[in-house]
This record gives structure tokens, sequence and C-alpha cells, in this order.
């Protein structure tokens, strides 16, 4: 069996890191893919856009909070995983996509 995304978009928001009392790190953003077409119908451009819950683990974590900011983009591999979870006392649910693969696809400017 496969679980297997790949994805090329744009940030739409800064990265969030979160550090744990390990040291470990977890680096969050949302990522924008879209596809555009004309309308048989009316000529009219049309998009459509997706947005995906990004989660980076390990040196990826540190690269993304390093490298990438809102509009940067970026070539993506990784795994979706679906999670379940409480939010004042209502049922939630996500899908993000863990990196296993994260490629710069726009000029780099090093944070500070």
């Amino acid at each position: 069996m496969v679980n297997k995304q790949i994805l090329v978009g744009n940030l739409g928001n800064d990265p969030e890191t979160f550090e744990f009392d390990s040291g470990d790190k977890v680096t969050k953003f949302s990522l924008a893919t879209s596809k555009s077409w004309k309308d048989k119908g009316t000529g009219e451009k049309k998009t459509d856009t997706q947005w995906h819950h990004i989660v980076c683990q390990r040196h990826f974590a540190t690269n993304a909070e390093k490298y990438l900011k809102k509009g940067s983009k970026v070539y993506i591999e990784g795994e979706t995983k679906h999670r379940a979870y409480q939010q004042d006392g209502i049922n939630k649910s996500v899908t993000e996509v863990y990196v296993s693969a994260l490629q710069f696809l726009s000029p780099v400017e090093q944070q500070q």
C-alpha cells in the first residue's frame, strides 16, 4: 500500500514552530495548490484552490522555520494522516500531510 501526496504550491501563512522539552521541533503551515482552466461555455477563466495542512518534523521543521515565509513556493512529498481532537467540547478532525521531502522553489532568504 502507498500513502503519498506530491504537492507544489504556495504558503498561505508564515510557518509556526513548536519546540518540545525533548528539543524536538514541529513546524506547521498551510499550503495552497491551484488549478486553472477556461470555462467552455463562457470562456471565463476559472480557478480552484485547495488548502492543505502541512506538518514538518526533524530537519524539515528547522529548514521550514528558517527559510520559508508566506507566499514561498515549495515542492512537498508526504504522507496523509487524519487526526481527531476535541476543542471546547466539540469533536473536530483535520487531515495533515507529514513531510518526507521538501524543496524550495522560490529564492530563499534566511530569516533574521
